[in-house]
Formats: structure tokens, sequence, C-alpha cells
């Protein structure tokens, strides 16, 4: 997904118009919406300042917004590649998926020798449990991705900025 595809998923989530976003970030009321509308369509890609500012107008980590490398299955591989030859041990193991998800039947997984990673998986593995038992909503479950790791609970060295989680009393 494209940076502007996700600015446009994350302003819907947030029920922004494209007006509402621009002026936030410190576009002209007259040019707003149709500044927002090119940085979506991906006509243009906004600069790391602006990005920065969108994402705070947002709510979410910049992160959230930002371009990473991995859009291909491919270039994933090789980033696994990478971090085995630079940076930790991995491990690819054969496992026998019953979740009741999409990825039911026999998986390869990867495994890291890496323990700050794998508490980072621990907390998504738990959030994506919650989300399946019906403890978290989905849109729960975005709000935390978002903004991560501004909302883990394993982060002790960020405090969130904005509560993912809407506890009853």
């Amino acid at each position: 997904m494209a940076v502007g595809d996700r600015i446009k998923s994350v302003r819907n989530f947030r029920k922004m118009t494209m007006k509402e976003l621009g002026m936030a970030v410190g576009f002209d009321e007259k040019s707003a919406d149709v500044r927002i509308a090119q940085y979506e369509n991906n006509s243009r890609k906004p600069k790391e300042e602006l990005l920065n500012k969108i994402a705070a107008a947002l709510d979410v980590n910049v992160h959230a917004l930002s371009d990473i490398s991995d859009y291909s299955d491919e270039d994933l591989l090789y980033a696994l590649f990478q971090w085995e030859d630079a940076r930790v041990s991995v491990d690819l193991l054969k496992v026998w998926n019953d979740s009741h998800s999409d990825f039911e039947g026999e998986n390869t997984a990867v495994a890291f020798n890496y323990s700050m990673l794998d508490t980072y998986l621990d907390e998504w593995y738990l959030r994506k449990q919650q989300l399946r038992s019906g403890e978290i909503t989905r849109d729960e479950y975005r709000e935390w991705k978002l903004n991560w790791p501004y909302t883990s609970d394993v982060m002790r060295k960020y405090v969130p900025h904005r509560e993912w989680r809407k506890i009853e009393e």
C-alpha cells in the first residue's frame, strides 16, 4: 500500500474530510482538499516534514504512514535473509495452525533468536487473540497498530498520547 493510500485509509478511519486534514496541516482552506487529494491519489508524495504533520493531525505514529521497502514477497524474503546475515539467527519451522483463520493447516513459521523482537511478536499475538475472542474490537486493534510502539504494553519508555482501548466500567 502506497503512502497516499495509507493516509486516506487512516483519514477515513478518523472520520475526517480531506479539507479538515489539509487545514490541520496548515494548507489554505481553499486548496486544502485538493492538496490532500494529490497525496491520497499518489500523484504527489509528501516530504518528511509534511508527512510528520499529517501523522500528527491524524494522531498516529508516522511509521503507520511511511514507505516501507518490503512491498513484494521477494523483498520481504531478502529482508529476512539480511536479518539472518547481519543481526540474528532466523529459524524456519513447520507448524500446524488450527486458529480458525484463513491460514489453517500446515504453515512455515519464522522464529527469531532475538528476545526484544520476540517480545514484540508476543504482544502482537496477544492482540490478535484478543481480536479473535472479541475482547477487543477491530477498531481497537487498528488503533493499537496505528500508534505502536506508543500503545505497547512492553515498550514502557513511551507514554501513549491516545488510548487505543475503550475500557468499560
